[in-house]
Order: structure tokens, then C-alpha cells, then sequence
């Protein structure tokens, strides 16, 4: 079955329009509690189609030909998950607590391609 991995993303943008820092500490720790929930329920609800189940990304350094840096981008997780297609792969993360509770702005899903090999 073909494999697709998607990217949880989020900006400061997405991160300051969700109202999340403005939140009372009572009300954040709810909403936390209730998205973990959430994000549980929806892990459960495709535990045969998940196959690495990934996890939170950190800060991020950039190799290159002029060597080692700091940089900032919008990935915040990853998950590589099993589906018949890619719109199927895709609708797995409708309404996802990433951005439906938590202030994630998408997930960006695409195909795992198979290495090129030489003939």
C-alpha cells in the first residue's frame, strides 16, 4: 500500500491568530487536555494505517555547501501513515487537532516516493 508522509505545519502568524498566548492558564491547560484527547482518538482511529508514528520537530539546522546554520521553518511534526490514494492519505487530516484545537496552521501530505535506482 503506498505510504505518504504528512508534515505538521505552523507559523508565529497562525500561532498569534489563534488567540493560544491570550488564553488563561486554566483554559489553555483545558484545551491542551482536550486536543491530546483528541489528537489520541484520532491516532486510534488509524492505528492499521499509521506505520511510523513520528513525532514533535525541534529547532532546525541547515547543511550546506557554506556549512552549518541555524534557520526557522514551519515544521512542527511528521507522521508517515498507509492509504490507497493520496486524497484518502489527505482526508485522514480533515479537522485534525493540529489546527482544529491546537493553533497549528495545516498538515501537508505527500507521497513517499521509492528511490531511483540505477538500470
Amino acid at each position: 500500500m503506498p505510504r505518504f508522509v504528512a508534515v505538521y505545519t505552523g507559523t508565529p502568524e497562525s500561532h498569534a491568530a489563534s488567540g493560544w498566548d491570550q488564553l488563561d492558564e486554566a483554559t489553555r491547560k483545558a484545551r491542551e487536555a482536550k486536543g491530546m484527547q483528541a489528537w489520541m482518538d484520532w491516532g486510534a482511529k488509524y492505528k492499521d494505517k499509521i506505520v511510523v508514528h513520528g513525532g514533535p520537530l525541534g529547532k532546525t539546522k541547515s547543511v550546506g555547501k557554506d556549512g552549518v546554520r541555524d534557520i526557522r521553518n514551519n515544521l512542527a511534526g511528521y507522521i508517515v501513515v498507509e492509504a490507497a490514494s493520496h486524497e484518502e492519505a489527505a482526508a485522514m487530516f480533515e479537522n485534525h487537532p493540529h489546527f482544529a484545537i491546537f493553533p497549528g496552521e495545516s498538515v501537508e501530505v505527500m507521497p513517499e516516493l521509492p528511490i531511483p535506482t540505477l538500470s
